[in-house]
């Protein structure tokens, strides 16, 4: 996200992604080439999520196994360690998987405004609903990290450009809604559980960036809520 170029305003927020942040576990940059031998403090956690045997020791396949899913969302360094970043990105996908159909079941997102798009930043998910009625959804999506939080509170899309690009980052925003200062619902080209997230916007995939395109107007409500896990 940048500043907002025909609109000739200064942006309030930013939501352009630029490279994820390094995450130090137990390894220094020169080992981050190889896997590493040593059992992670959730190894057993991390080896039942991953259909391993479940056994608390770290074996080749499950550092193997454990690589993998480090480098298909963007978790470094991508060593196979059980460390805390990449159990809490698996946490976070159990209990985003928890949710099922029902998002708005605590009914913290307004049911008395119509379409509106709902944002519950604990557990990184959005939808569209009218009324109590669930309109799509629910989607996981990449908010802000510590410092740069996708800020809560009712809001409303105020202007929408299919083929934003930031001018702070220099870095395409397409499908963005622009509904709190800079801070936009736009699609990336990353993994929605990359950590550490963005500089604000509400990142979602092209697909789910499109929906909300074809669902979404000028005037429409958005509504933030929670706290992001980490910030």
């Amino acid at each position: 996200m940048g500043d907002i170029r025909r609109r000739g305003a200064v942006a309030l927020g930013v939501g352009a992604l630029v490279a994820p942040l390094a995450i130090a576990v137990t390894a220094t940059p020169a080992q981050a080439a190889s896997c590493t031998t040593k059992a992670g403090p959730y190894q057993k956690q991390v080896e039942r999520f991953l259909g391993r045997t479940v056994d608390g020791k770290q074996s080749s396949g499950d550092c193997s196994a454990i690589r993998s899913f480090q480098n298909k969302h963007g978790i470094t360094p991508n060593i196979g360690y059980a460390g805390p970043v990449t159990w809490g990105v698996m946490d976070l996908m159990n209990r985003q998987k928890a949710v099922g159909k029902n998002p708005n079941k605590d009914g913290k997102c307004p049911v008395n405004k119509g379409r509106i798009a709902c944002v519950n930043l604990t557990l990184q998910l959005s939808w569209v609903q009218d009324g109590k009625k669930l309109v799509y959804g629910p989607v996981p999506v990449r908010t802000g990290r510590d410092k740069y939080g996708t800020r809560t509170g009712l809001k409303k899309v105020y202007w929408r450009d299919i083929d934003h690009v930031s001018s702070l980052y220099d870095v395409p925003m397409p499908y963005s809604q622009f509904f709190d200062g800079g801070q936009a619902f736009h699609s990336v080209g990353l993994s929605m559980w990359n950590p550490p997230g963005s500089h604000g916007c509400v990142n979602m995939t092209t697909k789910d960036a499109k929906k909300y395109w074809s669902l979404l107007k000028n005037g429409d409500d958005v509504f933030v809520y929670g706290r992001k896990p980490g910030t």
